[in-house]
């Protein structure tokens, strides 16, 4: 029986997530700042850029889901007890939509990641290609990063769309 326990399980992982995507977007951010401005070979910036985009992008994105996060859990935990419609009419139409964005990161990330090992591949043996190289090699580092995160955060909104949908369920009955 799904609980007003795992409405919290669901969000405070995702909020633990989001400090972590947050921490990597930093990280990932002073890395390319490192590279791009003092390291300064071709190599490096190339090995910069992805880290750079990719890093601002988890930022962004890992400070939206995190500030949002309580709310979410707050309102959801609230309208398991007093309104349940609210949960069938608003949570479950959000969370399909969660899922199907999963669907397209997920083609999206293992493109990347593709595109990156193809690049380095491609340009390894020419040093005349040392920018793309090393481009080719972070776009593989982040896009494994990203997929390896949305692998698990898919994985919990699955289980927590199943359980509002088992609530709301026997809730009509």
């Amino acid at each position: 029986m799904f609980t007003k326990a795992e409405i919290e399980k669901y969000f405070n992982a995702e909020k633990n997530e989001s400090l972590l995507f947050i921490i990597i977007g930093i990280a990932a951010v002073l890395l390319a700042l490192v590279f791009f401005f003092y390291l300064k070979t071709n190599w490096h910036k190339g090995f910069a850029l992805p880290f750079l985009i990719v890093g601002i992008l988890h930022l962004v994105v890992g400070y939206t889901v995190y500030k949002r996060c309580d709310e979410d859990r707050k309102r959801n935990v609230y309208a398991y007890d007093m309104n349940p419609d609210e949960l069938k009419y608003k949570e479950i139409p959000r969370m399909e939509k969660v899922n199907k964005n999963f669907i397209i990161y997920r083609y999206t990330e293992i493109a990347l990641l593709l595109l990156g090992l193809g690049l380095f591949f491609y340009y390894r043996n020419n040093i005349d290609k040392s920018f793309w190289v090393g481009l080719g090699i972070a776009l593989a580092i982040e896009a494994a990063i990203s997929l390896g995160a949305d692998f698990f955060a898919e994985q919990r909104a699955t289980h927590y769309t199943k359980g509002i949908h088992s609530f709301v369920d026997n809730y009509n009955k």
